[in-house]
């Protein structure tokens, strides 16, 4: 929502679901589900890996409202479960510690650059600049 220009980052809804979502939607590597996995939610059987565009989704927000700390330590783990030649796939599974899902998946490598142009060149309620670069 801030990213857009629709609330500003200090807003506190904006704060309260970036929250919400690490409470709620996050795996024990601190990574983001796509949705619920628990009661069959979407209709197929098990559960799924944690969906990494999510999870430098999460990690860019959190930089938009000035936790850059945090957003670069989430950041810093999602680089590190990059294979050998860099590349991502769409989900992580955290119980096996591997990539599941499409590979190589340009949807987990478009938001890992706006994430790192983010990180690079922060923005944030202390820069007095809340919308995306």
């Amino acid at each position: 929502i801030p990213q857009v220009g629709f609330l500003p980052a200090d807003d506190k809804r904006v704060i309260g679901t970036i929250e919400a979502i690490q409470r709620e939607l996050s795996t024990e590597d601190g990574f983001v589900l796509r949705y619920p996995t628990d009661g069959g939610v979407d209709g197929l059987p098990g559960d799924e890996g944690a969906f990494l565009a999510c999870s430098f989704w999460l990690a860019d927000a959190l930089a938009l409202i000035g936790r850059t700390d945090e957003a670069r330590e989430l950041f810093e783990r999602l680089l590190s479960i990059r294979n050998d030649v860099g590349l991502l796939a769409e989900e992580w599974d955290p119980r096996l510690k591997r990539q599941v899902g499409n590979f190589p998946q340009a949807f987990s490598h478009v938001p890992l650059i706006d994430t790192a142009l983010r990180l690079t060149q922060p923005l944030g309620p202390e820069s007095g600049d809340t919308t995306a670069p």
